[in-house]
């Protein structure tokens, strides 16, 4: 799969797309954030590669980035949960052919509708059919939505196929409600939603190497870019290049070594991992919370508890 963002001389032009769309013309498209890729992307998703399929020609999806609200109103801009590697990885899987990342600005989000349609959906991919959901918004102001969309799509002889978000506990499946579960900590419920782990990216930097004074060494991470789960102690995953080994998560401050609060970290024991990771780029995938974070009366304490979280994750990960 082609992870497009740039052209083969690096530059974009002003509306943010790339010069060199002309070898996924003549296929279907879905347009949107897809930040997550959960389950309801997933399905539309697939339903545009079996379009593609139909109809012959490439499976494109464009991704939007950064999203618009990082512009236009950047307080209230979402964090992300995941970056445009991870999601060119998870549509990989799905079978999309090539994920088009449209890097955003003021003048492109000064684009009409009907601008952005024929700049894009039109003259540059000279798309066949498009696959959208039906809060799907584009052009200046939001201005365009799906019966404006069908409208475009009618008279450029292009399919519109609307395909319906997916639900799940009576509730519709979005990036938003799954932002939310993860600022409970709720990360096993949160990856029920996104098909898998949340998955958070990071490089190890050296931190006061307190766990490894205790037996209990850490990887600390920082370059942290998507959204972090409530401080607490999780199960997870930690994965090295082509390596996954079981984890214990710390996230937050360390109140028995730092009475004032201390730092917020993002720590990980590897469990069955002896070697030096510093400068290393690794992804953490979270799987379970197991408790909060709390202050113990000495290290002897903690080194006690850690052996208990550290029994409740093997019996997680192996039940």
């Amino acid at each position: 799969m082609d992870a497009s963002g740039k052209g083969r001389d690096g530059k974009k032009d002003g509306d943010g797309f790339d010069d060199d769309l002309s070898i996924i013309t003549g296929g279907v498209i879905t347009i949107g954030n897809f930040d997550g890729v959960h389950r309801g992307h997933v399905r539309l998703l697939e339903h545009v590669r079996s379009l593609a399929d139909r109809l012959g020609g490439p499976a494109i999806a464009i991704v939007l980035d950064p999203h618009p609200a990082s512009i236009l109103r950047p307080e209230f801009a979402p964090k992300r949960l995941t970056d445009i590697q991870t999601r060119a990885e998870l549509m990989d899987r799905i079978g999309i052919d090539a994920l088009v990342v449209c890097q955003i600005n003021r003048h492109f989000l000064n684009l009409s509708a009907e601008a952005f349609f024929a700049s894009l959906v039109q003259n540059r991919l000279n798309a066949k059919a498009m696959v959208e959901g039906p809060n799907f918004f584009f052009g200046r102001d939001r201005g365009g939505n799906v019966d404006v969309l069908a409208e475009l799509c009618g008279l450029a002889n292009i399919q519109l196929n609307i395909v319906e978000p997916m639900e799940f506990g009576s509730q519709m499946i979005s990036s938003t409600r799954i932002r939310g579960l993860l600022a409970e900590g709720a990360v096993a419920e949160a990856a029920e939603l996104l098909g898998h782990p949340h998955r958070v990216s990071g490089t190890v930097c050296r931190g006061e190497q307190r766990g490894r004074d205790i037996g209990f060494p850490t990887a600390n991470l920082s370059d942290l870019e998507v959204v972090i789960p409530s401080p607490g102690v999780y199960a997870g995953n930690l994965n090295i290049r082509d390596e996954t080994y079981i984890a214990a998560i710390h996230i937050g401050p360390n109140p028995t070594f730092d009475l004032d609060g201390g730092d917020f970290k993002v720590e990980v024991h590897a469990l069955d991992y002896d070697g030096d990771l510093y400068g290393q780029r690794v992804q953490v995938d979270f799987l379970h919370r197991i408790r909060d974070v709390v202050r113990f009366e000495s290290p002897d304490a903690l080194v006690k508890q850690l052996h208990l979280d550290i029994a409740e994750i093997r019996r997680i990960v192996f039940s």
